[in-house]
C-alpha cells in the first residue's frame, strides 16, 4: 500500500536529525550578543568551556580544541568580552544575568546534554549555574576555581608574604591611597602573577596581544577590582560553598596549578564538599594551566569526560 504524502512528511519529520551547530555565531542575550565557536565534531556528548576574567575573553580557550575530536567543543565570549557586544551598563554586569547568559546559549544551540568546564572566573560562573539546579549537565570541571572571595583573598594575602618586602609594602601602599595605577604596584602585582599567574610566556607574542586587545577591562573592575589579589567590586561577597554541598550532584572534577592563586589546598578543600568530586593538580602550572601546562591539562579532563561517559 502507498504512503500518503502526509504520512510521508510526518514519517520524514521524525527521522530527520537536528541541524548541525554553525561553525561561530551570535546569540542575542539580554544587553546585547555574545559570540561563540564550535571547535570539533566527535560524537560525544558536546562540552562548553567557560572562560575567566570576568571580562577575559575565550581566546585563551582555544587549545580545547584538541578534545573536538571526541565531542564538539563550544567556547563563547561572555558580554563585556572578546568579541561580544561591550556595554557599559553596570547593570548588566551580574552574576545572575551571566547565568542566564550561559542557559541562552545552551538554548539557542540546542545543547540539551553537555559537560560544562569553568576556569578561574568561569567556575564561579559554573558554581552560580549549578546553584539553578539546570538539567542535562553530565559533569563539571572547575578550573582553577575561586569559590569564596574571603577564602581567594587569604590565600592571596599569604602568597604576598612570599614576596620582596618592597614589594608587599608598595602593594599595601598603594592600595590604602587608591593609587593602583602607580608603577610601583604595577611592577608587584606583575611579580605576583609572574609565580602565580602564568609562569610560563605566551606560546607566541601574537597571542598574547590578542588576548590582551579582546580583553574587557571595564567588566573586570567594575565586578572584581585593581588586581587578581584585590577584590573591591561587586564579586567582594562572593561565597558558592552552598551550590558544592547542595547543588552539584553530578560527577565533578577539581582542577588547579601546582603554584596556582587558587591554592591547591583550598581547592582540594573545596572538592571536599562535593561528595565524590576529583581533585588533580597540575604539575609547574600557576593559574594559567591552559598556558603553563597544557598538555597533562586536556589530557586530565579528556580521561575524566571518557569516565564520565563510560558510566
Amino acid at each position: 500500500m502507498r504512503a500518503s504524502p502526509l504520512l510521508v512528511l510526518v514519517l520524514l519529520g521524525c527521522t530527520t536529525a537536528a541541524p548541525p551547530i554553525a561553525r561561530e555565531g551570535y546569540v542575542d542575550v539580554e544587553g546585547g550578543r555574545i559570540w561563540y565557536e564550535r571547535m570539533g565534531d566527535g560524537p560525544g556528548t558536546p562540552l562548553i568551556v567557560i572562560h575567566g576574567g570576568p571580562g577575559s575573553s575565550s581566546f585563551g580557550l582555544k587549545g580545547w580544541a584538541v578534545l573536538g575530536d571526541e565531542r564538539p567543543v563550544i567556547r563563547y565570549d561572555q558580554l563585556g568580552a572578546g568579541k561580544a557586544d561591550h556595554p557599559t551598563d553596570t547593570t548588566l554586569y551580574t552574576v545572575a544575568r551571566y547565568v542566564r547568559e550561559l542557559q541562552a546559549l545552551r538554548d539557542t544551540l540546542g545543547l540539551d546534554e553537555v559537560h560544562l568546564y569553568g576556569r578561574s572566573w568561569g567556575a564561579m560562573l559554573l558554581e552560580a549555574y549549578m546553584a539553578t539546579d539546570p538539567t542535562g549537565v553530565r559533569s563539571v570541571v572547575l578550573s582553577s576555581p575561586l569559590v569564596t572571595t574571603a577564602q581567594w583573598e587569604a590565600d592571596a594575602d599569604s602568597l604576598i608574604r612570599l614576596l620582596p618586602d618592597s614589594m608587599q609594602q608598595a602593594i599595601a601602599t598603594h592600595e590604602a591611597a587608591g593609587t593602583t595605577d602607580h608603577p610601583a604596584y604595577q611592577a608587584a602585582m606583575e611579580a605576583y602573577y609572574d609565580r602565580h599567574l602564568r609562569r610560563t610566556p605566551p606560546r607566541s607574542p601574537a597571542d598574547r596581544d590578542s588576548a590582551r586587545a579582546m580583553s574587557g577591562s571595564f567588566v573586570y573592575g567594575y565586578m572584581w577590582g585593581p588586581s587578581e589579589f584585590t577584590a573591591t567590586g561587586t564579586l567582594k561577597t562572593f561565597d558558592a560553598t552552598d551550590a558544592l554541598r547542595n547543588h552539584i550532584r553530578v560527577p565533578a572534577l577539581f582542577v588547579t596549578g601546582e603554584f596556582d592563586e587558587a591554592t591547591p589546598a583550598s581547592t582540594r578543600a573545596f572538592s571536599a564538599m562535593v561528595p565524590g568530586a576529583e581533585f588533580e593538580v597540575i604539575p609547574g602550572a600557576g593559574h594559567s594551566t591552559e598556558n603553563d601546562n597544557p598538555d597533562v591539562l586536556f589530557r586530565t579532563v579528556r580521561d575524566f569526560l571518557r569516565r564520565v561517559e563510560a558510566r
